[in-house]
């Protein structure tokens, strides 16, 4: 991993977008292990976040995704109220071609000899059983299965968090947090989109479900043969839904784009996915269209809570309390977005920025 060019030096040392703390290139020969490791802060306490394992095309593109993961994390953290900075791990590679516990121990070496600055966890390709394998080598490991000492899936969590921030956007806009009678959308019902869709069911909402793969849209409708859920063939028809008053991108990435925004129907977007916005400037297309945004980092940080809960002894009903709160912080986002005459998106980095500038760095 020696040619790291200099847009990748530029974003790190220079960029609005760097003011990372450390990165760490990682190679273990033995074990094929390449893996990047960035910490873009510590001011509120060690970087929490997930290892990625993913065959980039490129070292560079591995080392940018790891810089920009991080620094999404810190303002995830911020948000949620926790005591962690931010930081993310990335393993090059395809995960169904070299993923070996000899690799996953060699990755758990590097994390343990930061010595706690950078706390793991899962990601695209990495599972509970991987987090196990690497908390051999390394204490600062979470994510991991019950049995180990974890909390194992955390996307109960996250879907009850996205729920929150719905009732919120309700709340904001049509002055109630009732979702009972709306017609929501959500685009993606895997791990964490059919658990959202029970939270909606179980309040009253209609509900409207898109997936690709035809197993997972079968499995919901199955689960409700008395009604109130129901499919279309994919997400350009779920955004056009007539009378639709929430959408929740639960997929991938980008899903707010310069396509989708003009002819999206519903009022709302609040869904689970990372990085909804495709590039900067959607969040005012949004808002010149009437439709609120609930930022994706403050409203999916569910699953954070728990996973960072299990360094003090995991209690799901604990974990369960402060993931409700975020309905408040997404009531204070609008709030403070309104008072500003901002985005609702800009006024969570504000929020958050704020907390991480009056903390002290950890030493």
């Amino acid at each position: 991993m020696t040619d790291v060019s200099d847009g990748v030096l530029h974003t790190l040392f220079r960029s609005d977008q760097g003011g990372h703390e450390q990165v760490v290139l990682c190679q273990d020969r033995a074990s094929g292990l390449k893996a990047v490791i960035a910490i873009h802060s510590t001011a509120l306490g060690p970087a929490l976040g997930g290892t990625r394992f993913y065959p980039y095309a490129s070292e560079e593109e591995a080392v940018a995704d790891a810089l920009n993961l991080a620094r999404g994390m810190s303002y995830k953290n911020a948000m949620a109220g926790l005591d962690h900075g931010g930081g993310k791990a990335v393993i090059i590679g395809d995960p169904e071609r070299i993923k070996t516990e000899e690799l996953l121990l060699a990755y758990g070496r590097f994390v343990a000899s930061l010595g706690g600055r950078y706390v793991t966890a899962c990601d695209v390709g990495t599972y509970v059983a991987d987090m196990d394998v690497v908390a051999r080598e390394c204490r600062w490991t979470t994510g991991r299965s019950p049995e180990n000492g974890g909390a194992g899936d955390s996307s109960v969590l996250t879907s009850y968090g996205v729920y929150q921030g719905m009732r919120a956007a309700a709340q904001h806009l049509w002055g109630d947090p009732s979702l009972r009678d709306r017609k929501v959308g959500v685009a993606g019902v895997g791990k964490v989109g059919h658990h959202l869709v029970e939270h909606l069911r179980a309040e009253g909402a209609e509900v409207v479900i898109t997936d690709v793969r035809e197993d997972a849209v079968r499995r919901i409708l199955d689960r409700h043969p008395e009604g109130g859920v129901s499919a279309v063939a994919d997400t350009e028809a779920l955004i056009r839904t007539e009378g639709l008053d929430v959408y929740a991108p639960c997929a991938l990435g980008g899903a707010l784009n310069d396509d989708t925004v003009p002819v999206l129907t519903a009022k709302v977007v609040c869904g689970a996915a990372n990085n909804q916005l495709a590039h900067p400037g959607v969040e005012k297309d949004l808002a010149d269209r009437g439709i609120l945004y609930a930022p994706d980092y403050v409203v999916n940080a569910g699953g954070v809570i728990q996973v960072a809960d299990e360094l003090h002894g995991f209690d799901f009903d604990r974990c369960k309390a402060k993931a409700s709160k975020i309905f408040d912080t997404t009531l204070a986002i609008f709030a403070r977005a309104k008072e500003d005459g901002i985005p609702p998106a800009a006024a969570a980095d504000r929020i958050a920025e704020q907390r991480m500038a009056e903390a002290r760095p950890l030493r």
